[in-house]
């Protein structure tokens, strides 16, 4: 494909310019554009992608997207699953040792477990969608631990 050496237009072969008139004895092939690494995704879409799915989807995103902003945005999705994930088995174990510890005392505080459970879950469901909605606005909205962590390592 040729293209006019003044302005960039398409000649397709013409003597002359369609678009500035410019002659076109030595029309200039275009050049290789280098194809993106994720083939025409936005940065936005795919900082969404990056939190969509969990760490999955933030890990696939930090093997084959090379922009920055989206290498963060995937490396933070991973460390926040992983951290939700200690968080939630930390819960459950303080949870149990209560449990057990409160049942022997006949105090009835185990039951406060039921009640704690979904606080959790719905607060990270919160964040989990804040962090998509600021990925989507590209935005690099870091977590207060993770972020400079995961900053550091993608660097």
């Amino acid at each position: 494909m040729a293209f006019c050496g003044a302005c960039g237009a398409e000649v397709a072969g013409a003597a002359f310019c369609p678009k500035c008139g410019a002659a076109q004895g030595g029309a200039v092939a275009a050049p290789a554009a280098a194809a993106p690494s994720t083939a025409g995704m936005e940065e936005n879409v795919a900082g969404l992608l990056c939190y969509a799915f969990g760490w999955v989807s933030g890990l696939i995103f930090l093997l084959i997207d090379k922009r920055p902003t989206i290498k963060f945005h995937a490396a933070q999705s991973i460390a926040f699953n992983i951290a939700f994930f200690a968080i939630w088995i930390v819960f459950w174990i303080i949870s149990f040792t209560l449990t057990m510890i409160t049942a022997a005392m006949h105090i009835p505080i185990g039951f406060l477990s039921f009640f704690l459970a979904p606080i959790i879950w719905i607060g990270f469901i919160i964040t989990w969608i804040f962090l998509m909605y600021k990925a989507y606005n590209r935005e690099k909205f870091k977590l207060p631990i993770i972020g400079n962590l995961v900053e550091g390592m993608v660097k």
